[in-house]
């Protein structure tokens, strides 16, 4: 067994390893990235928001994104039978970034990771992470295991696990904990778009809303293929006969809007299907090591936050631990711990009024209320620490009164 010797050992190389190695790369500290697939692989997450192209931008990431020629995304769109909501992020309350990207997440996350091979970046593939040993003062030695099973080891002054829904520390230390989400699953694959229709209408990310709890998504690419799934309850998920094809292929016929373009079509791949997919954990850090991402935290498909709240943890995290090693003092739990479960508590309530119907009645009232709608816009961009938006500041109440109110006027 052979050992390494590093500042930071990154488990993950996806969005958020690759933010936090390439920040902290560029701080010419010592590191390696530890993966366990070989790129390009699939997952899921494909549609971003405005606010990760800020951490992008800030780590040197964003020129090798925008050469690839990613579908571009301006906004979102919602329906519910005969009505519509287009969210245009170019008409929101807070400044920043008005697009971002729909991808495949396989084209990329290789991207990002062969950009950082470039600049000789340490990424070790196709190894696990079999265990970690922390002493008391946060160093820790984690063990490897290559596709032949055979070990080595890495110590490291700290580890960033970005490890996504492989949630490796929070495996092996016992983090894990119920999540406060409702219990939905997903079931979802790729088809080639024969029959996109031309212009806006054929590239729009959409959301379309079968009833208050099950909705399904459409993710078109810009290489013809596009991302299409479903969620729901898992009982009500469960409830369709046959195997995962037959059973995407049936809930297919529940959405007016799309069926007849998406009828017939083969999938790409056998459907994956995804039952209770919300995670959380008892705390994002430790002494040696902190949490980002998925690895941290997951809520729910419906307003596409994963890869934000990925990129803005790894980011912020490796901010912190490279303070941290020039000896400069950091409250972990102020700096990052509530700054992150600010963000996740905001789209923790939106998650929550949009499967009580509350946000829905928000989003489908007319005629529409244009400041109302440009503060959510800002949410659904992803800002969801600028408190002078209303539905940033007092979003535990502010759903749910607009919502009343709706009420009262159509009775």
């Amino acid at each position: 067994m052979s050992d390494v010797h590093v500042d930071v050992l990154i488990i993950g190389a996806g969005p958020s390893g690759c933010v936090a190695a390439s920040y902290l790369h560029n701080k010419n500290l010592k590191i390696k990235v530890v993966e366990k697939n070989r790129f390009p692989r699939f997952v899921i997450g494909e549609s971003l928001l405005p606010r990760s192209m800020h951490h992008f931008e800030e780590v040197g990431l964003i020129d090798c994104l925008k050469e690839y020629g990613f579908e571009r995304k301006s906004g979102a769109r919602f329906i519910k039978g005969e009505d519509k909501c287009d969210f245009d992020f170019s008409n929101k309350h807070t400044d920043g970034w008005d697009w971002t990207w729909q991808v495949p997440r396989a084209d990329f996350d290789n991207v990002l990771a062969n950009e950082l091979i470039k600049r000789n970046v340490d990424i070790l593939f196709e190894h696990t992470v079999i265990d970690i040993i922390f002493s008391p003062d946060g160093t820790s030695e984690t063990i490897i295991e290559n596709t032949n099973k055979e070990t080595s080891s890495i110590k490291a002054k700290y580890i960033i696990d970005s490890s996504g829904f492989g949630r490796v520390i929070p495996r092996l230390l016992d983090l894990e904990k119920p999540s406060e989400a409702p219990n939905h699953s997903s079931i979802f694959t790729h088809v080639k778009d024969i029959k996109r229709p031309p212009g806006r209408e054929g590239t729009i990310i959409t959301f379309d809303v079968i009833d208050t709890q099950t909705w399904l998504w459409v993710i078109p690419f810009s290489n013809g293929v596009t991302s299409i799934g479903y969620v729901g309850p898992t009982e009500y998920l469960d409830s369709f006969k046959g195997d995962k094809t037959e059973k995407l292929t049936q809930l297919l016929k529940l959405s007016d809007h799309y069926y007849e373009r998406f009828r017939d079509l083969d999938f790409s791949f056998e459907p994956i299907h995804i039952k209770n997919y919300s995670k959380s954990v008892k705390q994002l850090y430790g002494k040696g090591y902190v949490l980002t991402g998925n690895s941290a935290e997951f809520l729910d498909p419906v307003f596409s936050s994963g890869v934000a709240f990925a990129t803005e943890s790894a980011l912020l995290a490796a901010k912190l631990i490279h303070r941290e090693l020039n000896n400069s003092p950091v409250d972990w739990e102020d700096e990052y711990s509530n700054h992150i479960k600010k963000g996740v508590n905001v789209f923790s309530t939106y998650v929550k009024e949009w499967y009580t119907g509350n946000l829905q009645d928000l989003f489908f009232h007319q005629p529409e209320n244009k400041e109302i709608k440009k503060q959510i816009c800002s949410v659904l961009a992803g800002y969801v620490w600028d408190e002078t938006n209303p539905f940033v500041k007092k979003h535990d109440k502010i759903i749910k009164n607009l919502a009343h109110l709706i009420r009262l006027e159509k009775a």
